[in-house]
């Protein structure tokens, strides 16, 4: 199995959308063929847990359902959604799954951001403790959607700070935090201890498409990048910014017991089978050798 040269973590990739990572018993069969071993699921792991768990593949993370039901002021759908969560924890707890991807959208992004942040921690609180009794725990992912809380370090440790569970942890997407440019290797110095899932994936930023078109508004004539915008464009691991060793060496010494999962958004690879594969195990092999 390919693991990292710095903290022996195991490397797998996140089940894209394309037909054939569909196929599961043809995804499981190449992953398992490539020495890749683990697999991020989405919102049917509850389904399919068990069949990729009983192929020897360590499930990096499963998509949580219904996330903005967290983030609203109907109470009725938040209690909605914090039951249906509770469900599918219980039974994704039954293969062995311990951690789980969301991101922190507001049900009406047009909300102040500390109103929509008050009501995530109220949502959070009431699903907390449905995670402790299985084990299990939040990995919440930074991508910048609209409206969406903790994708920068006041989120982070204002969500800390304000939900007492440990329960409560980061999935660490370098790519994330250079498009916003925030260091990334700064930002493992200060939440190490909080990431229990990692995604490999990584930005490259265009000094040139910088100076052009700025950070804050599209270009009226040219065109962007795939997976990106004028300036940057998210990447495989080792296409990009990001100083991996550095960051398995801050992991290690935070006791991260946890893997690396290449998220295959790069416009170098995306769009076919054969490129995807390729995309996937270049990056995966580089991070071997981090």
């Amino acid at each position: 199995m390919l693991i990292t040269r710095t903290g022996g973590f195991p490397i797998g990739f996140r089940r894209g959308w394309s037909d054939w990572q569909k196929d599961l018993d043809g995804m499981i069969a190449w992953a398992k063929a490539n020495d890749l071993g683990v697999v991020d699921l989405g919102g049917d792991s509850d389904q399919i847990g068990g069949k990729v768990a009983g192929a020897g593949l360590r499930i990096g993370s499963a998509d949580l359902p219904a996330w903005s039901g967290l983030i609203t002021a109907d109470t009725a759908k938040r209690e909605e959604a914090v039951a249906k969560q509770a469900a599918y924890v219980e039974a994704c707890a039954k293969h062995g799954i311990r951690n789980y991807f969301l991101v922190m959208l507001p049900d009406d992004a047009s909300k102040p951001r500390s109103e929509n942040f008050a009501l995530m921690v109220e949502g959070l609180n009431l699903l907390t403790p449905h995670l402790e009794k299985h084990g299990g725990r939040l990995v919440i992912e930074g991508w910048p959607g609209p409206g969406a809380l903790c994708c920068t370090p006041e989120g982070y440790r204002g969500v800390i700070r304000e939900v007492a569970s440990k329960s409560v942890g980061i999935n660490y997407d370098p790519s994330h935090l250079l498009r916003m440019g925030i260091d990334p290797i700064r930002f493992l110095g200060e939440f190490a201890e909080r990431v229990y899932h990692v995604h490999g994936k990584d930005t490259e930023v265009f000094p040139e498409g910088q100076y052009e078109y700025g950070t804050e508004q599209p270009a009226t004539f040219a065109k962007g990048h795939g997976f990106g915008a004028h300036h940057w464009r998210y990447t495989i691991p080792g296409h990009g910014e990001t100083r991996w060793t550095k960051a398995f060496e801050i992991l290690k010494g935070a006791g991260y017991d946890g893997a690396v999962s290449i998220e295959l958004e790069d416009e170098n690879f995306n769009g076919s089978e054969a490129g995807e594969k390729q995309g996937i195990l270049a990056g995966a092999h580089f991070l071997a050798s981090c």
